[in-house]
């Protein structure tokens, strides 16, 4: 790189946080700290109507959760601010003054038009029908880092100052990008068509434009249609993940992987690893594709990678909020019954309802299970065996019960599972959950007995 890197997200707060917005945070903060650079967070809240402070702070959070911190911007400060576009219209009237002074502006209907360099002609425009004035312009040139030589050319003047006074997207966004010395513009290909006026807005003000990234689109999941992702989409919305207990790292690293990938095909990555194999020409140029099962995945590796402690820290509020667990349960046995259900569990959202039985005698027995269990030969009998042969062990581990089991099967020539299923389905209402033995021990001997005979009464 010539010079340090700056790079920044410019996002309006006029709605919620969505996966293409994330994206394009995700890769211009991937860029800045694979370089050494400039993350900035700059707020684009022009648009008064639209505005709101709900969707500004919705940004803000969303950004923390996913573990974006800005190196300029909100908070972070910096000496290139202001960073919300509503507090820099001093800034914006200065480089209009330059542009005026320059004679590349002239009013007309109200407003400020930017002024073209190039032939100009009149054309019967069949859209408008009317006669409008054009221009042949020389050709720009965008040297996109991701799609190679894309030459446009700009055939008409484009407003810069609306009639009411306030100035347009074109205009802030290149002014914004000039004073805050930005070194790559990282954005969505729906820019694409943009970039040419703003080339030529860069080279007016006597600037040298920045280099331009523009990111492929993202599709929806094949389960959802075809077509570009919309913020209506499901799954669309980072605030969904975040209510689903997601863990943002997951989240993260299956939104790098739109567009982009290690080259190694690799899916599960930690942030180190991204970041230090994480470049702008590896991203490809066709369009990404939303997938939701994939997204799962990479959540249920996540977890099973997490540390017991790190695990429980992210369950606990999931199950005190679910009313599962209480809030002063101890965290020795709460461990001990994660370390069952973090290799079955695929989302935390769905550990309430798989782990309830181990924290209250008040959990739903499933009826197709009983049914079923119930159809198979002496369920009575094989409790009365089981039963009396739990009481008397000692000590409880899944060892001895293992040996418990044996023995049983011996005594009464059965084979060593016949009791296992209507064991779990007594102590837990289900036909399935964590590894047997191991359920048992955590269960504790008086829990599993006065569990199984309260289920051998109700046959």
């Amino acid at each position: 790189m010539d010079s340090p890197v700056r790079v920044r997200f410019a996002p309006s707060p006029t709605g919620f946080f969505h996966i293409g917005s994330a994206r394009t945070a995700l890769f211009n903060w991937l860029f800045a700290r694979h370089h050494g650079g400039t993350f900035i967070l700059r707020i684009e809240d022009t648009d008064k109507e639209r505005n709101s402070p709900e969707f500004l702070n919705l940004i803000y959070e969303s950004l923390r959760w996913l573990g974006m911190d800005w190196d300029e911007g909100p908070f972070a400060g910096g000496d290139r601010g202001p960073y919300l576009q509503s507090e820099r219209s001093p800034i914006y009237q200065a480089h209009l003054e330059q542009l005026k002074s320059a004679g590349r502006t002239y009013e007309k209907d109200g407003a400020t038009f930017f002024r073209l360099e190039g032939e100009r002609y009149t054309e019967f425009d069949t859209y408008l029908n009317a006669e409008v004035e054009k221009v042949r312009a020389a050709p720009v040139l965008i040297d996109d880092v991701i799609r190679g030589p894309v030459e446009r050319a700009e055939e008409r003047d484009f407003v810069l100052v609306r009639a009411n006074g306030e100035p347009t997207f074109h205009f802030v966004n290149v002014v914004d990008d000039l004073t805050m010395g930005i070194t790559h513009v990282i954005r969505g290909e729906d820019h694409l068509s943009n970039t040419s006026k703003h080339i030529e807005l860069f080279r007016a003000l006597g600037a040298t434009p920045p280099r331009f990234a523009h990111l492929p689109l993202i599709l929806k999941d094949p389960a959802a249609g075809k077509g570009k992702m919309s913020k209506r989409d499901k799954g669309a919305l980072i605030e969904e993940y975040r209510q689903r207990h997601f863990l943002p790292a997951a989240v993260r690293n299956f939104i790098a992987l739109l567009g982009w990938s290690p080259k190694n095909d690799q899916e599960v990555l930690d942030i180190g690893e991204i970041i230090e194999r994480f470049r702008l020409e590896d991203i490809q140029k066709s369009p990404a594709r939303f997938d939701e099962k994939k997204m799962a995945h990479i959540n249920f590796e996540h977890l099973k990678a997490l540390p017991i402690e790190s695990y429980a820290w992210c369950a606990r509020p999931v199950l005190t909020e679910s009313g599962v667990l209480p809030e002063s349960a101890d965290e020795t046995q709460l461990q001990q019954v994660l370390s069952l259900c973090q290799p079955k569990v695929d989302n935390l959202e769905n550990l309430p309802s798989f782990s309830r039985y181990f924290f209250s005698d008040d959990y739903p027995e499933d009826p197709s299970v009983r049914e079923r269990l119930l159809k198979k030969g002496e369920p009575k009998q094989l409790l009365d065996e089981l039963i009396p042969a739990l009481e008397e062990l000692e000590p409880w581990t899944a060892p001895a019960l293992d040996d418990a089991f044996a023995a049983l099967a011996g005594k009464t020539n059965r084979k060593v599972h016949a009791w296992w299923p209507l064991c779990r389905f007594g102590v837990s209402g289900v036909g399935g959950g964590p590894d047997f033995l191991p359920m048992l021990e955590v269960l504790g001997k008086p829990t599993v007995v006065t569990r199984l005979r309260r289920f051998r009464d109700t046959l």
